[in-house]
Order: C-alpha cells, then sequence, then structure tokens
C-alpha cells in the first residue's frame, strides 16, 4: 500500500508540476524564479536569494509582456555587452524556459566558435538542467537537449556555425521555433540569411549575444540599420553582479574608458576601427604557403629575436629571420637564463647575424647580461619605452608589432606552425585616449583563453632597429616585389 500511495503522490506532483509551469507561456521569469533553487541553503544559489542578475531579469520580463500582449509575436533581440555578465546563464533559462512551456518546440543554438559553444554555451545548459525542478523532463547530450518522450519533435540542438552546415538553421519547421546565437558578431552573415527563414513562422524567437567586437556585420546592424526589427540593448560589466570589478578597473586605467578594448569588453559598445584582431587571418595563412625565393632574401642581413619566458607556461622563442624570409623558430620551455643565454649563443654562431636582439624585461635582463658576458653583441629591447614614431603608438611594443604586420602584408615567407599562426592572429589592439594604437596585454590573452604570444613577440624582436642600409627590413605597401603563391 506504501508503494502504491507513493506513486499516486508523484502522480499527483507530476500534475501539479505540469499545471504550474504551463502558467508560465508568458513568464519565462516566473519560471527561473519557481524551477531554481535560489537561496536554498546547501545548493549551488544558496548565496543568490534574489534570483537572476537585474539585466537578466528586465529581459525575461521584457519577453513575458511581449507574448502577453501577442501570443502569436515574433521576436528578435539582441544584446551587446562586455566581459562576465552572465550570458550564457541566461541562455540556459531561455532554453529551459521554451523548451518547457512550448510542446515540441524546434531549436537551435550555436556560437562564433566550436569550443565557445562547446564548454561554454553548452556546457552552461547542462548546470542548469540540473537545478531545474523539472529537468526530469528532459535529457542533456554533447549535441542535444530534448524531451525524454519526444526526442525526434521537442528539442534543441547545438550546431557549429560553418556555412557548409547552414542549411541546420534552416530547417525549423515547426510552431514554436527558438534561435540562439552566442558571441554573434564571429556569426558569418550566411548562418544570418539562412536563419531569417525560421522567423516567418508566427511565435518564433531570435536571440543573440556577444562582444560586440566588429564595427561591420550582421550583429552590428541589429544595432543600427536593422535596429527597427530588433530590441536591442547594450549593458556596461561593471552593471552586472557577477563580474569581477577590480580586474575591469585596471583595464580602464591601462586602455582608457574610450578605448576600443573598453567600449568592447566592458561598456559593450562597438569599436571605432573594426575588428579588434590586429592581424588578419588570410594574411598569415597566405605567409605559410608562399616561398620566398633565395635572391629576394639572401643579400639582406640575419636578424635574431629573443623572446624570454617569464612564466612557467610560457616558452622562450628563438627567431630568425632574413628579410621576407622567417628562416627559423626554436621553442624551449623551462629554461632558467643560463640555459637561454646558451641557446641563444648557439643560434648566434650559427647564423652570424647582423644583431641579435632579446628582451630584456624582466628574467631577459639576466640573459642579456650573460650574453654580454661571453662577448656577443646584443641590442636589448624594451617594449615598453617610447617608441621611434610617438605620433602612432603608444609604446615600441605596439610599433614592432605594426610593423610585423607590414611584413606580412606585403609578402612573407613563415613557418607553417600551428603555434605560430594563433600567436600572430591571437592578439588584438585598441587606441588610448590620444588615439595612440596599443597591443592587447599578455595577461589579458590569457583570460581570454589563449596562450602567450611568444612565437610573434620574438619576430617582433627582428623589427626593433632598422640595421644598415637596407630600408627594406620592413617593407613599405609601395614596394614592387609581389609574392607569387606556392603550388
Amino acid at each position: 500500500m506504501a508503494a502504491v500511495a507513493h506513486k499516486i503522490d508523484q502522480t499527483d506532483f507530476e500534475k501539479d508540476l505540469a499545471s504550474d509551469i504551463a502558467e508560465f507561456y508568458d513568464d519565462p521569469y516566473g519560471y527561473s524564479m519557481y524551477a531554481f533553487p535560489w537561496g536554498v541553503k546547501d545548493t549551488p544559489l544558496e548565496e543568490f536569494p534574489d534570483g537572476p542578475d537585474d539585466w537578466q531579469a528586465e529581459q525575461l520580463i521584457r519577453i513575458g509582456e511581449a507574448f502577453k500582449a501577442d501570443p502569436l509575436c515574433t521576436l528578435r533581440e539582441a544584446i551587446a555587452s562586455g566581459h562576465g555578465i552572465g550570458k550564457t546563464a541566461e541562455v540556459a533559462f531561455i532554453i529551459l524556459w521554451a523548451m518547457s512551456t512550448r510542446p515540441h518546440l524546434a531549436g537551435v543554438v550555436t556560437a562564433n566558435t566550436l569550443p565557445q559553444l562547446t564548454t561554454k554555451t553548452w556546457r552552461e545548459l547542462a548546470v542548469w538542467h540540473k537545478r531545474a525542478i523539472n529537468s526530469h523532463w528532459f535529457k542533456w547530450s554533447a549535441t542535444k537537449f530534448y524531451h525524454v518522450e519526444h526526442s525526434e519533435t521537442w528539442f534543441v540542438a547545438a550546431v557549429p556555425n560553418t556555412e557548409h552546415n547552414s542549411e541546420a538553421f534552416a530547417g525549423l519547421h515547426a510552431t514554436h521555433v527558438l534561435v540562439i546565437y552566442d558571441e554573434g558578431s564571429g556569426i558569418p552573415d550566411k548562418i544570418y540569411e539562412v536563419s531569417e527563414g525560421a522567423m516567418t513562422t508566427p511565435r518564433a524567437m531570435w536571440f543573440i549575444y556577444g562582444n560586440p567586437t566588429k564595427n561591420t556585420g550582421r550583429f552590428r546592424e541589429c544595432f543600427h540599420s536593422d535596429k527597427h526589427r530588433w530590441t536591442t540593448r547594450q549593458i556596461d560589466s561593471r552593471q552586472a553582479k557577477m563580474t569581477n570589478k577590480k580586474e575591469i578597473s585596471e583595464w580602464v586605467n591601462t586602455y582608457g574608458e574610450d578605448s576600443d578594448f573598453v567600449r568592447v569588453r566592458v561598456r559593450g559598445v562597438f569599436p571605432r576601427t573594426g575588428d579588434m584582431q590586429f592581424i588578419a587571418s588570410d594574411l598569415v595563412d597566405r605567409g605559410m604557403k608562399w616561398e620566398c625565393p633565395y635572391e629576394a632574401h639572401f643579400q639582406l642581413p640575419i636578424l635574431i629575436g629573443v623572446d624570454v619566458a617569464r612564466y612557467g607556461d610560457d616558452k622562450t622563442v628563438i627567431a630568425v629571420r632574413q628579410g621576407r624570409k622567417l628562416l627559423e623558430l626554436r621553442k624551449f620551455r623551462e629554461l632558467n637564463t643560463m640555459q637561454v643565454a646558451t641557446v641563444a649563443a648557439d643560434a648566434i654562431r650559427e647564423y652570424r647575424p647582423a644583431a641579435t636582439f632579446v628582451d630584456g624585461i624582466g628574467v631577459g635582463a639576466g640573459v642579456v647580461d650573460r650574453l654580454r658576458m661571453l662577448n656577443y653583441e646584443i641590442v636589448e629591447v624594451n617594449a615598453g619605452v617610447k617608441p621611434d614614431d610617438e605620433d602612432t603608438y603608444f609604446n615600441k611594443r605596439a610599433e614592432m608589432w605594426d610593423r610585423v604586420r607590414i611584413w606580412l602584408r606585403d609578402g612573407a615567407d613563415i613557418p607553417d606552425d600551428a603555434e605560430l599562426r594563433q600567436a600572430l592572429i591571437g592578439i588584438e589592439y585598441s587606441f588610448d585616449g590620444k588615439e595612440l594604437m596599443r597591443m592587447e596585454r599578455k595577461q589579458d590573452m590569457k583570460r581570454r583563453g589563449l596562450d602567450s604570444p611568444d612565437e610573434g613577440d620574438a619576430i617582433c624582436m627582428t623589427f626593433a632597429e632598422q640595421i644598415g642600409d637596407y630600408t627594406n627590413n620592413w617593407f613599405e605597401p609601395d614596394d614592387q616585389f609581389e609574392p607569387e603563391m606556392a603550388s
């Protein structure tokens, strides 16, 4: 009898649960407050009795008001923001609410990159799914979130956003449709165009979130030429409860309130100068395919650059360059200053360079001193000093990186090396309050999940000064030598 009573109690619970959640069709905020254990002792939300952050609650309430006014309305919402405000949590709230209140919903979620989609956006859904009071209604897999009894017709799928699988965004034919983009600036325009087809369905919902890293593209146009079709909001990270206020303050002090770095990473405002990626990917890819003719570089001086590792997970890199050709990259880990001096001396003896440039900041000073004790002529480089062109660059580091960019733009032969590629294309730039170009700090790259650009910094060392009478140690835009791609 006890087992029967328990079954009856469970059945009653399910009926009450289904009845309660049905009331939230036009109330995603109410669902979020009902479904998750906000403030409940011994739960992950014990310290959050007030529920979602203010901006999250405001969006959820706004969505509910739209459906209260018109149950058949089509929603388009775009949010640009700084870092760390809780965008992926908001995505999870919306997915769980929509899946819980809309029978046989068909949805698709994508992000700017596969790692962003799988390790952040989709993983966050798994975290909040486990916390939901009706979690047993659904199952989560690496690619699909679905109703346990209707897996083929009631689901949201995680789909990478390549143009080759754009049909995945066109095949949403259901009474209820949900489309979510995370980091919308990096999603190709083609995917936006295909998703437009889903918006012809009444009740369809399209949400886009992201840092406004580009001042071109469809995400930006949601806030400009297409603003009449979208409900938009730009959120400053300083307004969100969960952001690291100390770190944000450091960013503002370092880069300036109106720098592109702070505009994008903190204020949620689109940059003035475009994509913050400093060196275009196609320039690097071209350089890895092009073979520089011997006669184009053999008379130019050989230059060596040494970037000395500062931290345990960084690399010491020695770059050997001759004009347009990067002859070699040598990489080392976990070497002390004496060992770095030894491997640098080996390269000097082998190549007999016209100049050897060594990063002299921090532990690099010890390498400089040791090499000079061994009677090698060393040019010590301090990336933080004033540049030659004080009207353009914030410091020497920005000037060297820009010389590397011009070198690649006008034709350079570099090794096909995955770490080198990431080092060159990963770094971002901004402008300070005086419109001087400055490069992203290494620690900020690491906070974005990227490695220190050691290979790029080593190449930069070879552009610290112009050596000899060769005016084309780096190349001006009007240079007549046109690179040809290797077959």
